[in-house]
């Protein structure tokens, strides 16, 4: 019989949860206080490499969880996983246990930037075990997902991802648009905001056309709308960032606004999913997360909901709408136990472990293989954000010491109307090219140039790193 007990750790001013096999909660708990559990696999059995791994991810707790106790009792390696789980401040935590001398062996990397990460050398490349593995390269295929700027730099692959989350998808409720006298969603965004509006005047306070999260709400539909329009904001050819293209999008999507489409609050995302939900409004937007979401989390059972599109400029696809890549694992340089991080890694990215993490609907294949391996009549609704033929990755523009507001936070501010778009605009494109400018020149960053840059495919051009 397992127990669980509840306990405050600190540790460099930041929580974390060890686990070692053990049914601990998948959520974190408030005021400082974390679930510990302790059962009888929680220590390492005698002459047993103890592998230490720390990530970052407490959605998919449960099953990973599972997965290392089973691990650590059949195992033939003599290897014992003692995983931990940082709920607060991961990279910094990180950092301070490298500069320290107690860094783990192995880290979930879906978040860790290559120039913090990889190019100080707090992580090791992991091109000689990949080249060595024929099985992990079939699972995996790491070479044919080897993005410049993300997990890869210069050849040097640092960590290999395992999955993704699709790009942005409109969620609607069909209950709704077919009493509104709709059957799909437009392919045109302005179209897409006549159909929001017609939506709200039909509704006559009982529902509206539209509602946006409070979180980051530029990012969840108009700049997708942007991208699938070909429009980017940084400029690939020249080296430079451009906000330029997003004047359109941002004027048209005032819209939802000024004419009081949408719905008259933005409140944080789970209270608009839950709002959403009791069809308070009938489009939503988000990526492939709201697959359980609205199955598990908040479920949606008094409509039916549908998947579609999100739309661009004119109805034609132009650009690549992004995805964001997951579930990836880098070996610490520091490590004493290297052979065995690998081996724990091989684990973690093995058709036996994957299949069963991506069928129980946590992310989305990366590799064509394990795509063609899962069974997908037991994803449910994840089915339905399926990636699209021109979803892809982008390379990850210069990371720049930028002052002031993001782009997305000041595109956000126009669109409100509390800000000219031209202003916004101008301010955005001088902020984001001083610091670039500057940072190139103190050696911080380099300037990434694609000559031959196409928009539909954008990992696929000719990289070129400048130093000026």
């Amino acid at each position: 019989m397992k127990k669980k007990r509840i306990m405050s750790i600190v540790l460099a001013a930041a929580m974390a949860v060890s686990i070692a096999g053990c049914g601990s909660s998948s959520e974190s708990t408030s005021n400082g206080e974390n679930t510990q559990a302790e059962g009888e696999n929680s220590k390492a059995p005698e002459g047993a490499t103890t592998v230490e791994v720390w990530t970052e991810d407490r959605h998919d707790l449960e099953y990973v969880e599972k997965m290392v106790d089973q691990y650590n009792q059949n195992n033939k390696d003599g290897i014992f996983i003692n995983l931990t789980v940082i709920t607060e401040d991961y990279k910094n935590m990180l950092a301070l246990a490298y500069n320290g001398g107690t860094a783990p062996d192995v880290v979930g990397a879906n978040s860790l930037p290559l120039n913090t990460f990889a190019d100080t050398g707090i992580l090791m490349p992991l091109n000689d075990y990949i080249d060595s593995d024929e099985t992990f390269q079939k699972v995996n295929e790491p070479y044919e997902h080897a993005y410049e700027g993300e997990n890869t730099r210069n050849g040097n692959i640092y960590f290999v991802y395992s999955g993704m989350r699709s790009g942005v998808r409109v969620e609607y409720n069909k209950n709704i648009l077919s009493e509104c006298g709709y059957t799909e969603i437009p392919s045109k965004l302005e179209d897409y905001i006549d159909m929001a509006k017609d939506i709200t005047k039909k509704g006559e306070g009982k529902y509206y056309g539209i509602g946006f999260t409070s979180a980051s709400s530029f990012e969840r539909l108009l700049e997708m709308c942007a991208q699938v329009s070909g429009i980017y904001y940084y400029d690939y050819v020249n080296g430079k960032y451009d906000f330029s293209g997003y004047k359109d999008i941002v004027e048209l999507g005032r819209r939802f606004i000024s004419e009081d489409i949408a719905y008259p609050d933005q409140q944080g995302v789970d209270n608009m999913r839950a709002l959403f939900a009791e069809g308070q409004f009938a489009l939503w937007s988000n990526a492939s997360q709201e697959a359980s979401v609205f199955t598990n989390q908040i479920p949606i059972t008094e409509f039916d909901w549908g998947v579609a599109e999100v739309p661009s400029l004119t109805g034609e696809i132009k650009g690549a709408l992004q995805t964001t890549l997951s579930k990836a694992y880098g070996i610490v340089s520091t490590s004493e136990h290297k052979d065995e991080a690998w081996k724990v890694i091989q684990y973690f990215q093995s058709e036996e472990f994957l299949k069963g993490y991506l069928e129980s609907g946590y992310c989305l294949p990366i590799s064509s293989y394990m795509d063609g391996v899962i069974d997908k009549t037991k994803i449910g609704r994840m089915a339905d954000f399926s990636l699209l033929d021109y979803e892809s990755v982008y390379p990850k523009p210069p990371v720049i010491n930028l002052t002031g507001d993001d782009y997305r936070v000041v595109l956000w501010n126009a669109v409100m109307g509390y800000v000219d778009t031209d202003e916004a605009i101008k301010d955005l494109n001088t902020r984001y090219n001083e610091a670039l400018e500057a940072d190139v020149a103190s050696g911080s960053t380099k300037r990434l140039v694609i000559s031959d840059y196409d928009p539909l495919h954008p990992n696929d051009g000719t990289i070129t790193y400048l130093d000026k």
